[in-house]
């Protein structure tokens, strides 16, 4: 087998650069740093050797010790805190790292909005973040980057180890939030160049193998560029390479990423070089039983369940066990989806045999690698699919794709959703908008296929719809004016004046949103869509029966509802009020209403005027109290009458 090596891999110039200053600082004086120094173990082990112990607080560092502040780089508190506690400070920051430390703080100080693209848990994000102000913003993904706001002024910079394309991509969207964006692309040469040659690489060879600490960013990075390419594995040291990785290949790559020191990287080289092809000789293999070794894909069946895993017979001198994380997409795994004794499972082999004995299987990478083709094809193809929500999230939901497939909220409906929890459970009719297999990211919405819907649906609105139509919607907003109506594509304002007969003060009185009701068409402008509804068009108005209800004369009772300058108004029944004009409140001069009346008062007043088809109705109290007035009178003379004596005259 041929081994190549890729043109630019192991240490970049700011790890070297820190790993020279602490071993000289240590040869001076003891000496501890700050975090692992670098994101390697191998490395941290051979530092401790030497005296450089690793502290994660400044209360751990003894005066007579010096502080090595590793590549990554640390917020401003941290040099106040050991100015202020006398520690003396050699200070390893990348110079990459200090000038994107550097353009952050410059960029909040010009009032702009930081933010930073990176890992927001990796300790050189973290200390940006530090020198950028407590306003600053992580991001990591395009999706995060649509869930921003708008600012007037934005500023944009990288960790130093990102991809140049995935911060193009995230700075196009920026743009869409801001008028002013300043962009800093403060990723280092080195990692680019260091990702070129990795990329390149990996398209000739059969298998690329990455060498360096697995919880390294950019070693990460690597591995991921060169597993879109062709097989790749990534490992810390010469002794986790396996024979069987190479058994078919017929040339190998070999990188390394930059916190790894070249006495590593050389053991690996050699080790690769040589393996030879007669020791992968597959004569001897029983063809009887399956391969097991890392990757390989196996079928077996339940034989046991615990709590915690699954226990399935491979065939093999012992069962295969499942994690019950690595059952499914979702992390939360539910009753339901556990399988019972005697199912038949394919996992994959994710290790080939741990502390008990027992190979390690993931049905979930099963899944994912069965639904992988599938799911290539539908991002070409935009095919709708169904998914179950299994998972709530920050930002989103979790639907279960046969990958982990994630759908933004803001992706989820046509409209803003607040609360995402009513959605678990529920199946979405969903459609592909990324797939990247290497990171197993899957990104859906639904709102798509909404909006293409409606849109269908606002056409054919457009077309038909009338004035004086019926038709069914839903109350989407309200405001004190009203509320607007959804009606299958176009929203129409349904004014507070046209919702009933009787005067409401807020739309809130009689409808709710979310609420399905019939409204009619009173006016549609299909060129501007501008849409204007009514309720209270589909009742009969109380005022059709108030010429009867109402006669001119008759004398009717009712509460005072209204006070103006001029009168005040009775309502009659619900819907119909009358006026009694201020010069009908008495039989003598009133100056001001409320000398008179007060809202709630119940009176008796005389119908002087009726007009339904202008909705006015003239009241006098007056009158009645003058009637009532002169009937007394007319009795009591009536009765003098009565009881007047009679004179009898003489008579002769």
């Amino acid at each position: 087998m041929k081994v190549k090596r890729a043109a630019k891999a192991g240490f970049c110039f700011g790890v070297k650069r820190a790993l020279d200053m602490a071993e000289r600082s240590v040869e001076i004086s003891p000496a501890v740093s700050l975090g692992p120094l670098i994101h390697n173990q191998q490395v941290v082990k051979r530092l401790a050797e030497r005296g450089i112990r690793v502290v994660n607080d400044l209360e751990e560092v003894r005066l007579e010790q010096a502080l090595i502040i590793r590549s990554h780089g640390v917020a401003p508190l941290v040099y106040q805190g050991a100015e202020n506690k006398g520690i003396h400070v050699v200070d390893a920051t990348c110079p990459f790292v200090q000038k994107a430390q550097r353009l952050g703080a410059e960029s909040a100080q010009l009032g702009q909005q930081v933010i930073v693209m990176g890992d927001k848990l990796h300790p050189e994000v973290q200390g940006i973040l530090g020198w950028a102000g407590e306003h600053a913003i992580p991001i990591q993904t395009v999706e995060e980057a649509q869930e921003l706001p708008f600012y007037p002024h934005l500023a944009v910079l990288a960790q130093t180890t990102q991809l140049a394309e995935n911060f193009e991509g995230i700075v196009e969207e920026l743009k869409l939030h801001t008028e002013d964006l300043t962009v800093h692309n403060t990723i280092c040469n080195a990692t680019a160049e260091r990702q070129k040659a990795a990329r390149e690489l990996a398209e000739e060879v059969d298998v690329m193998v990455v060498v360096g600490g697995r919880n390294s960013a950019n070693t990460q990075k690597l591995a991921s560029i060169c597993a879109e390419r062709t097989q790749t594995y990534l490992i810390e040291t010469a002794e986790e390479l396996e024979d069987i990785w190479f058994r078919e290949c017929s040339s190998s790559g070999l990188t390394a990423g930059a916190s790894t020191p070249d006495w590593i990287i050389e053991e690996v080289y050699k080790k690769m070089s040589e393996m030879n092809e007669d020791e992968m000789d597959m004569a001897s293999w029983d063809k009887s039983f399956q391969e097991l070794h890392l990757g390989a894909q196996v079928a077996g069946k339940v034989v046991k369940i615990t709590n915690d895993e699954i226990f399935v017979d491979i065939g093999w001198k012992s069962e295969g066990v499942i994690p019950i994380k690595e059952l499914m997409a979702s992390r939360k795994t539910r009753s339901e989806d556990i399988p019972s004794i005697g199912d038949e499972i394919t996992a994959v082999v994710v290790r080939v045999e741990n502390e008990a004995g027992y190979t390690v299987l993931s049905k979930r990478q099963a899944d994912e690698k069965k639904a992988e083709g599938h799911l290539k094809k539908l991002i070409e193809t935009k095919e709708e699919i169904q998914a179950k929500v299994v998972e709530i999230v920050k930002g989103g939901l979790v639907v279960d794709v046969g990958i982990r497939g994630f759908v933004p909220a803001s992706q989820v409906q046509l409209g803003y959703v607040e609360d995402l929890n009513p959605f678990l459970g529920q199946t979405l009719r969903l459609r592909m908008l990324e797939f990247n297999p290497s990171k197993r990211k899957v990104v859906l919405s639904q709102k798509i296929i909404l909006a293409e819907e409606q849109a269908i649906k606002r056409k054919s609105l457009f077309e038909t719809l009338k004035e004086g139509d019926v038709v069914t919607g839903i109350v989407r907003r309200m405001a004190d004016f009203g509320v607007f109506i959804d009606i299958g594509g176009i929203d129409g304002l349904l004014h507070v004046s046209d919702m009933a007969h009787t005067r409401i003060k807020h739309p809130s009185e009689i409808l709710k949103i979310g609420e399905e009701i019939e409204v009619k068409v009173l006016k549609f402008e299909q060129q501007t869509g501008k849409l204007s509804l009514g309720l209270k068009q589909l009742k009969e108005s109380p005022w059709m029966q108030a010429a009867a209800n109402y006669p001119v004369g008759s004398i009717i009772e009712g509460s005072v509802v209204r006070i103006v300058t001029f009168g005040a108004f009775v309502q009659l029944e619900e819907g119909v009020d009358g006026l009694v004009h201020i010069s009908q409140l008495a039989d003598h001069r009133v100056n001001k209403v409320e000398d008179v009346l007060k809202v709630g008062d119940r009176v008796r007043a005389k119908v002087l005027d009726c007009k339904p088809e202008v909705k006015r109705i003239s009241l006098s109290i007056r009158e009645v109290t003058t009637d009532s007035a002169q009937a007394d009178k007319d009795l009591a003379v009536a009765l003098q009458s009565d009881n007047e004596p009679v004179t009898i005259g003489d008579t002769q």
